[in-house]
């Protein structure tokens, strides 16, 4: 196959599904996404592909030290590259035109491929848990039907849609599954649609976390789903944090920083780490004396008999959060010694802190470089803000909300083999 087959990235988030896609050799033709900064990551991703592709990868490392501004590394890219990523929301209103950009970027040309999913809140368990509605009447639940306004005007071959597994019992007001709703609508516009629920820990990814992956084709034929290469590496936390310098809590800095020797094999297998671009983001939040002693307690529970904290057993004083019955593990011990298959569940954001050995302990929050590098991000993945202003929140919230990167490589590749 001489050209790439091309995508379009729906409800994009910070790009974790798209990566996964452009390192198997797909070409991204746009993205579509809501949160502003968000797309200033997808912005920047774009930037560095570019760079790269052209041998001045050096421009993109002179934009993470702070020598030119961001608006000077869009410029040193073709507008078009910029241009690929539509900042909108994606409903009626909006659709002709989110049509129309992407129609100017296709120049004429088919779309192969679309990818993406719509925002979890309104499957997740959780989420209904915590709405008193059990978010019946939230429009988020049917995103899908401009998805499919999507599939029936591009007409791609495929279509990779994720979610959360709450999907597969999410029902509407009338009862009905929105999951068989939405299968149903996907066929009426001319798709066949199979799915699997996947669980990252078998894909090379230090996570626990399941996702549908529901994978539709063009036509009546069935059998075809690419269930990806499992791979399940023999790692442990130690490894992928252990040439990261040692920082206290409210240390580091989203700027590049100095790594130590590495020794190990699985950042370079998972194409994690990159020794051509600088390290960034390797920055903890800073602890109230509160925190602390939380972390305290969860460290003890945990090095005295591997048991992890429930919100519900700390003393009165120190439980601030009006949610008692959902999140409860939400200060994890994130341990050096763990094996992926324990290592961290999916809100990545929401977990307390870990400890590098036994000897060397660090009582803090995980940086976004570490929750980065626990979801399979490339070491040279710059997490934007909408200022431009480093925002310890908006790289977490990306961070956790995006599909690992190796895993959906993983589903890439298998799908490409069959064109």
């Amino acid at each position: 196959m001489t050209e790439k087959l091309r995508f379009l990235d729906l409800f994009a988030g910070a790009g974790g599904l798209s990566e996964g896609f452009i390192r198997a050799g797909f070409n991204p033709v746009a993205h579509v996404e809501t949160d502003q900064a968000a797309c200033f990551t997808l912005k920047t991703r774009m930037a560095y592909h570019w760079l790269r592709a052209h041998d001045q990868v050096d421009q993109y490392n002179n934009y993470l030290n702070g020598e030119i501004t961001r608006d000077e590394l869009y410029r040193l890219v073709p507008p078009w590259q910029i241009g690929s990523v539509i900042n909108s929301k994606i409903g009626e209103k909006l659709l002709s035109d989110v049509f129309g950009s992407i129609d100017k970027l296709l120049e004429g040309e088919s779309l192969d491929l679309i990818i993406g999913g719509p925002p979890c809140q309104a499957y997740s368990l959780v989420g209904r848990s915590r709405d008193r509605n059990r978010m019946n009447g939230d429009k988020r639940n049917y995103l899908y039907v401009y998805y499919a306004a999507f599939l029936k005007r591009y007409r791609p071959r495929y279509f990779i849609f994720e979610n959360v597994t709450g999907l597969l019992s999410a029902k509407g007001p009338d009862g009905n599954l929105h999951f068989d709703n939405m299968r149903e609508l996907f066929r009426e516009a001319g798709y066949e649609t199979e799915f699997m629920v996947l669980s990252a820990e078998e894909y090379g990814v230090l996570q626990s976390r399941k996702r549908i992956i529901l994978v539709g084709m063009r036509g009546q034929k069935t059998g075809f789903y690419p269930e990806p290469e499992r791979w399940a590496p023999r790692v442990k936390v130690m490894e992928i944090f252990q040439d990261l310098p040692a920082i206290q809590a409210g240390g580091g800095s989203a700027k590049p920083c100095n790594l130590k020797k590495y020794a190990g094999q699985y950042l370079y297998d998972a194409e994690i780490r990159n020794d051509d671009v600088s390290v960034t983001w390797h920055m903890a939040r800073p602890h109230t004396k509160q925190d602390l002693e939380i972390y305290r307690i969860a460290v003890e529970k945990w090095t005295g008999n591997k048991r992890r904290l429930d919100y519900n057993d700390l003393p009165d004083r120190l439980k601030t959060h009006q949610n008692r019955s959902s999140f409860l593990d939400r200060f994890k011990v994130v341990a050096a010694d763990l094996p992926s298959s324990q290592t961290v569940v999916a809100h990545i954001a929401k977990d307390g802190h870990y400890y590098i050995h036994p000897d060397i302990r660090q009582n803090r929050s995980l940086t976004p470089r570490e929750a980065a590098r626990l979801q399979t991000f490339p070491d040279d993945y710059f997490f934007e803000s909408v200022s431009g202003v480093p925002g310890y929140t908006p790289a977490f919230c990306q961070i956790g909300n995006a599909v690992p990167v190796q895993l959906a490589r993983r589903i890439a590749r298998k799908l490409m083999e069959s064109w």
